[in-house]
């Protein structure tokens, strides 16, 4: 069996690089996919252009969006997951910077699940994708008998 995918949705060089570091130090059991734009990260979520031949059954198990990102910004990116079937329970950890925090209110009502202010330092890095991956891992189970 594949593991699951990982969606990274980062523009930035500096953070993507980081972001991928991290993941990989911490054996992470997903295959990433990393989008460097927001319409990157929709073709991607919806099959469409270059992912038409990808399995729409087959969502990520979570999505790493940046805020700031070139074409279409996280936001919009988010809304449009939330309003589709397809994306609506995809678990969606946004990547902000400080001067973003009115952009992230905006995101939780939308329904962002979390957020990491960058850039962060390595070791804090870590700290809080472990602290996410165990809030999935605990909190974000199925309903019996669905």
């Amino acid at each position: 069996m594949n593991a699951s995918t990982m969606l990274v949705v980062e523009d930035n060089p500096d953070h993507l690089e980081l972001t991928l570091a991290t993941l990989e130090q911490n054996e992470v059991p997903h295959h990433i996919v990393v989008a460097r734009d927001g319409l990157e990260a929709l073709d991607y979520l919806f099959c469409q252009g270059p992912y038409c031949d990808r399995n729409p059954d087959e969502q990520p198990e979570l999505v790493l969006l940046d805020l700031g990102l070139p074409k279409i910004n996280g936001l919009e990116v988010l809304r449009r997951m939330r309003e589709d079937s397809r994306t609506f329970f995809v678990p969606v950890v946004m990547l902000t910077c400080a001067n973003e925090q009115s952009d992230v209110i905006l995101a939780l009502k939308g329904g962002l699940n979390s957020y990491i202010s960058k850039p962060l330092e390595l070791e804090e890095f870590e700290s809080r994708l472990e602290e996410i991956r165990e809030y999935w891992r605990t909190s974000n189970l199925a309903p019996l008998g669905h």
